[in-house]
């Protein structure tokens, strides 16, 4: 039985945001300075390569299993499972620095499992929406969820840069601590507020995690066009991977660049995504998600190539480029995550968004180990045109060749009536079984 979300719970999500709001400062401070500190150590890009990818495998291995326990036990306890989790690994990263104990094993080896809290943290955090806010809001809180988290992003990213140029890699376990305080300003408003259970688990009739995690392909395969979307989001991810990965590269090595220019395109593109949400979120419902999803799609595409084709040296083109790109990643995230939660019934909103962040997950460290000799190979430019172009092609097949665009997502309507129609097979076969029994029982 799905619990309807009330004016009430809206602003209890409110004050729980602000908490989580909190945490994410934490965790872009934290970030920054381990990779930073890692960089300068070790002036080695396999090493920063492997730190990456051993904080990205826990998201992996664990977020299908995470969504399966949000729909299962207490988002809550679960949160503050993952978060108390995260906080102990900083605080002994916080003491090993204090007594000179430390190596880059370490630090790599604890930021590894700090992602292990993140998988459970971040899709409990998701389901959290859906169950509190109503649905007419959550287009709109979607937005402001991508608005805000880009700011305490990059307010984090440059409070992190201050503090490291004020204090130095010689006082990083105080640079560190704000991670643990920011943990303990979170505890607040989560110990607070009271998360809505979406279902109560039989105690007659328990289910496994393999059968929750085999309903929730099931519901992705019953709700029409949802894994043909899924799987696009996931190709995309993966083709944009090379951005994220080698934008550094571009700047420095091909147009000569120095750090300057790269913190402020960093600086506009974050701009650039802060401007996308503030859009999303300002527009209250988007009519016919699907078609927007992949006009915003292809319009992040073009303007991909427009950067990746601009002279050497001319920096202010690649900001406009760049800033254009960020601009429509928010509407993409916003409309997808809108989809999603409008389509899927609320208690089995978790394993759905754990699939899809599997899915993502499984692909993206593919894309970054793949980067490097792919960009040796074509040229960095060009591996970023080849992937815009295959982009769009993908956007085009897919749209005009899948049927998708006919779907309609404003509700969750389509996965209910393909329910009550095997509630009504199952009854019809129930009721073919007794009389065929009455049967033998009169002969």
């Amino acid at each position: 039985m799905e619990v309807k979300p009330t004016e009430e719970t809206y602003r209890s999500y409110l004050f729980f945001w602000s908490g989580q709001l909190s945490s994410l400062f934490g965790s872009t401070v934290i970030n920054f300075v381990l990779l930073w500190w890692i960089t300068i150590v070790t002036n080695s890009p396999v090493i920063i390569s492997l730190g990456f990818f051993l904080n990205f495998l826990p998201l992996v291995i664990f977020q299908p299993i995470a969504g399966v326990c949000a729909d299962r036990f207490s988002k809550k306890k679960i949160i503050f499972i993952a978060d108390s989790f995260q906080a102990g690994l900083t605080f002994i990263l916080v003491l090993s620095f204090m007594m000179n104990f430390y190596s880059v094993g370490l630090v790599i080896i604890m930021n590894g499992l700090r992602g292990i809290g993140q998988a459970f943290h971040q899709p409990t955090v998701n389901s959290v929406i859906p169950s509190m806010v109503p649905e007419d809001k959550l287009s709109r809180i979607n937005g402001i969820n991508f608005l805000f988290a880009g700011m305490i992003q990059i307010v984090g990213s440059v409070t992190a840069g201050i503090l490291w140029s004020i204090f130095g890699a010689q006082n990083i376990s105080l640079m560190l601590s704000i991670d643990v305080i920011t943990y303990f300003i979170m505890l607040i408003p989560l110990a607070i507020i009271t998360i809505p259970s979406m279902r109560e688990v039989s105690i007659e009739n328990p289910t496994s995690f393999a059968d929750d995690f085999r309903e929730g392909i099931s519901i992705v395969m019953k709700i029409p066009g949802l894994i043909i979307l899924i799987v696009f989001c996931m190709f995309l991810n993966f083709l944009i991977t090379p951005v994220n990965t080698l934008l550094s590269y571009f700047i420095h090595n091909i147009h000569g660049g120095d750090s300057t220019i790269y913190a402020v395109l960093g600086a506009i593109v974050n701009g650039g995504m802060i401007v996308g949400a503030l859009f999303a979120s300002i527009k209250k419902k988007w009519n016919n998600k699907a078609r927007w999803l992949f006009v915003g799609t292809a319009a992040a595409l073009v303007n991909m190539i427009f950067f990746s084709i601009a002279p050497t040296g001319v920096f202010l083109w690649i900001m406009i480029g760049g800033f254009m790109f960020a601009l429509f990643m928010p509407l993409i995230n916003t409309l997808y995550m809108t989809i999603l939660q409008t389509a899927v019934p609320n208690d089995k909103y978790g394993r759905i968004v754990s699939i899809d962040s599997a899915l993502s997950s499984i692909i993206s460290p593919i894309g970054i180990l793949i980067s490097g000799p792919l960009g040796a190979f074509f040229g960095v430019a060009n591996l970023f045109i080849y992937c815009a172009i295959l982009g769009i092609i993908l956007t085009a097949i897919i749209w005009f060749f899948t049927g998708i665009k006919h779907v309609n997502y404003d509700s969750k309507v389509m996965l209910s009536e393909e329910e009550n129609l095997v509630e009504k097979k199952e009854m019809d076969d129930l009721i073919l079984e007794t009389r065929k029994e009455e049967e033998k029982v009169v002969l």
